[in-house]
């Protein structure tokens, strides 16, 4: 799959001193991952990073450039980096040499030389940060090397480079490096591994790019230290990949890395253009293997943080962004009654909790907010008495107000035969509620609260100038797998409201617009639209990462191998193309409403699109 690369992190057995087995055993590692696109082993991987005086033997010297010669006969079109020490004009550098096809491509010698507390690196080498434009063993040798290999660009640094105030890193991936690769031996202290991870890490969301570390093990000296052979990926901030520490036969990790999916987010969601550039000479590399199949693991629902506890912040944060937004503008406007539609679902329930809290910012009554259930056609009477309950739980000022009749009369003055329950039907029933809200407002001097959230902005599941319209949106950045889990999160800390919020999350998803079937609900919307759970992971790979449709299915595909088929998650994705190509008219005329999370729809923020544009070639990549 295009713009996809596997890359392999090895921490090898090595045996301290003895640059001949060593090399055998590197041999054997680029052996057994052949296929990967490259191979990354630790700092000074040929001798040990512990050889300490005898670095200066002549024989060490010499079998280090024998080995070498031998190691890149091994090499195919996998790229090799491997770290040796190597002499230069009569000064030693700790180096990282890269290695294909047969040849050694190219040498970036460390630019930051540890030497302080148990480091002296300095006794037995000179910084390369002087070394550019340079050749040694005839290949371009100094730390302005960069290494292209497809859409792959590689730079290089060496363990203490990126511990350093301006790791070497930043400028190459500011020059366009998407795959930063360190050769590490890094100690093992207690909580300096967490540290090491979090650098590792950040590193990578700060490059916006990948970065694989490979640190020697448990074969170094242990005189006074003991290395643990700690192998990272990560990939723009998450890592993708760890190894096991303390492994006695060493260890080694896989992961794809995505690099189509970092050169969007360089393009469209960071300052990455008024990156300078640096004098980096690229040097071209051979085609490598790339992945047959994708393995990468896709969270089927990447707005919902899997782990409870972080669940539950990100529930704690967006709660507090949203109602502290309509705090702001209710202030602002000189704090006006609150008027919103309540119907027992998901939707109306969290704008409720949201105004509730707000309210609590101001110092304001809760029964400045004005809950209005507005029973019509498909209105089951499980949620209406759930719309009532909350209302008078939360202190609201609670009324009814049916529609079925002026809903009818309506219908019968278009001459739209009554038992006919079409997309007019549900249509006027959606603009009855937001003509009674907005009048309710005119009457109170209050503001209409919306409550559609972004997964129906997405997919343009909404009434035009109907549920489609208020004054402010407390719901336009919360995506529609998510809502459930703030109300439950509210649930949980508001023990007066707790059995009736779990009531409500209990209940399908329906817009109640068509007459339910024995007093229950008829009409499910996931069943009409398809699966929300689908729409977000399209959504949000669409906009987040500008993923093309065939990347879709692939990645959808994965994430939901246990859940759908193929052929259903294709169906599916033609219809999100379809309805938010068609449905960008009213995406364009949308009230204001807060951004939550890292996707958002507001056309006068995140997305701006004409509302003409064709989705011809989406479906017909498909």
């Amino acid at each position: 799959m295009e713009g996809f690369y596997t890359v392999t992190a090895i921490s090898p057995k090595l045996i301290l001193g003895d640059i001949k087995a060593n090399v055998e055993i590197l041999q054997e590692k680029i052996e057994q991952f052949s296929t990967s696109s490259l191979l990354l082993f630790p700092e000074l991987s040929l001798t040990g990073y512990t050889l300490a005086d005898l670095f200066f033997q002549q024989l060490v010297e010499k079998e280090v450039i024998e080995g070498l010669k031998k190691l890149a006969k091994t090499t195919s079109d996998t790229i090799v980096i491997v770290g040796a020490p190597l002499w230069f004009r009569d000064n030693l550098y700790n180096c990282a040499v890269v290695l294909q096809e047969g040849e050694i491509k190219g040498v970036v010698p460390k630019t930051y030389l540890a030497n302080y507390k148990e480091f002296y690196e300095e006794r037995w080498f000179k910084s390369g940060k002087e070394i550019k434009g340079e050749k040694i063993l005839d290949a371009p040798f100094g730390v302005d090397l960069l290494f292209r290999a497809q859409e792959l660009l590689i730079g290089i640094e060496v363990c203490e480079d990126l511990w350093a105030i301006e790791p070497p890193s930043l400028k190459m991936a500011s020059s366009g490096a998407n795959l930063i690769c360190n050769l590490s031996a890094s100690d093992e202290l207690v909580g300096k591994h967490a540290y090491r991870k979090e650098l590792v890490k950040t590193q990578s969301a700060r490059g916006i790019c990948a970065y694989a570390y490979a640190s020697s093990g448990v074969g170094e000296s242990s005189s006074d230290l003991l290395y643990s052979g700690a192998l990272i990926i990560a990939e723009n901030g998450a890592i993708l990949n760890e190894g096991e520490r303390f492994k006695i036969e060493g260890e080694a990790i896989q992961a794809q890395i995505d690099v189509s999916r970092l050169k969007h987010i360089r393009r469209a969601e960071t300052s990455f253009k008024l990156a300078k550039n640096y004098p980096f000479k690229e040097i071209t590399l051979a085609k490598v293997p790339t992945p047959k199949k994708i393995t990468r693991y896709y969270d089927p629902h990447p707005f919902v943080p899997k782990a409870k506890e972080k669940r539950e912040e990100h529930s704690k944060e967006i709660f507090k962004i949203q109602s502290h937004a309509l705090a702001r503008r209710v202030r602002h406007i000189g704090n006006p009654k609150l008027i919103l539609g309540v119907s027992g679902g998901l939707d109306s329930t969290l704008a409720l909790l949201v105004c509730k809290e707000a309210c609590a910012i101001l110092r304001k009554q809760t029964s400045d907010i004005i809950a209005v259930s507005m029973p019509g056609l498909g209105t089951s009477g499980g949620t209406k008495r759930s719309a009532k309950d909350l209302a008078k739980a939360v202190g609201a000022t609670f009324l009814e107000i049916g529609i079925s009749g002026a809903v009818k009369n309506h219908l019968k003055d278009i001459s739209h035969p009554l038992e006919v329950y079409d997309v007019t039907v549900e249509n006027a029933q959606a603009r009855e509620r937001t003509q009674i809200l907005m009048d309710l407002a005119n009457k109170f001097g209050g503001i209409v609260v919306g409550t559609g959230d972004l997964s129906e902005i997405a997919l343009g599941f909404s009434t035009y100038n109907g549920d489609h319209i208020s004054m402010y949106n407390v719901n336009a950045g919360v995506p529609k797998t998510l809502v459930k889990y703030l109300i439950e999160w509210v649930a949980q800390k508001e023990e007066g409201l707790k059995e009736i919020l779990l009531e409500i999350i209990s209940r399908p998803i329906s817009p109640e617009l068509l007459p339910p079937k024995e007093g229950e609900i008829s009409q499910e919307t996931e069943k009409i639209i398809g699966p929300y759970e689908l729409h977000d992971f399209f959504l949000y790979h669409f906009i987040k990462e500008g993923a093309s449709p065939k990347k879709l299915l692939l990645i959808a595909s994965l994430a939901f191998k246990d859940r759908y088929s193929q052929t259903e998650i294709k169906e599916w994705l033609k219809l999100f193309l379809k309805r938010f190509f068609a449905n960008q008219f009213k995406r364009n005329a949308m009230p204001d409403g807060v951004k939550v999370g890292s996707v958002a729809l507001s056309p006068r923020g995140d997305w701006r699109m004409a509302s003409d544009v064709s989705v011809k070639r989406w479906l017909e990549e498909l």
